[in-house]
């Protein structure tokens, strides 16, 4: 089974890399039961593999971390959800570009609750949202904001970082990068979209998707389950903040 954590408050970085490193490590190893990990983070950008220095805009803005996650810079804060995804990909099926699309599937699948249509495209890994409210660029294509955007890493075919969905965070805090190295295109909220959604609407909607797309695994007798966050005093699958225990 895969077990749903969430985290209250704001969430170092640090520890949260720590923490789901080793817990990726352990279901590498047979120990662990596969995890999602629901968490917000104190504003902050981190910077993938694919980063380039030029679209760090404005690098005294906030803490930059360097990660090995793929992908390039991209934004952490309040009002977005963090979800940290540590899956046997291995027992999925072994194959990456299949495993992104189906983050990105449930992502679309999520937004789909809340009546908001989410697309991929082409070139560009995340989930965008197309508006046609906006004026036109110049060439005359729609405008696409992007909601969410995803960037993991894989070793012993288990997965860890993940994906983050925009729910009411300071959009300007996007500025002091380039996101995701796009240029051209904006960046939007389920609140910016006009819908009174809060952070657990959110978490209920990722929790329904999660088996539409990811179907279970078999259980594994040998697996503790998630035994890296302290079962007390978590309760209904809440775990405390990292940066307290």
């Amino acid at each position: 089974m895969t077990a749903f954590l969430t985290s209250r408050g704001l969430t170092a970085y640090e520890e949260a890399v720590r923490r789901m490193e080793a817990l990726a490590a352990g279901i590498a190893r047979g120990e662990e039961d596969e995890a999602v990990w629901l968490v917000e983070h104190p504003p902050l950008y981190t910077a993938g593999t694919s980063a380039r220095p030029e679209d760090l805009r404005d690098p005294s803005r906030f803490p930059v971390h360097a990660t090995r996650r793929g992908g390039q810079y991209t934004y952490h804060g309040p009002g977005q959800r963090v979800v940290y995804v540590m899956l046997d990909v291995g027992a999925r099926g072994r194959d990456v570009r299949r495993f992104v699309h189906a983050l990105e599937e449930w992502v679309i699948a999520t937004l789909a609750e809340f009546s908001v249509r989410g697309e991929r495209r082409e070139g560009r890994v995340g989930v965008w949202v197309v508006r046609p409210e906006k004026p036109s660029h110049p060439d005359g294509s729609v405008r696409e904001d992007k909601i969410a955007a995803i960037g993991v890493r894989i070793r012993r075919w288990v997965s860890f970082h993940g994906l983050s969905i925009n729910v009411e965070p300071d959009l300007s805090h996007f500025d002091g990068i380039v996101p995701c190295g796009i240029a051209g295109h904006g960046v939007t909220s389920l609140v910016d979209l006009g819908l009174p959604v809060t952070m657990g609407d959110v978490d209920d909607a990722l929790r329904r998707t999660f088996p539409k797309v990811f179907p279970s695994l078999p259980p594994i007798p040998e697996r503790r389950g998630a035994t890296l966050f302290p079962r007390q005093p978590v309760q209904e699958g809440v775990a405390p903040s990292p940066r307290g225990l």
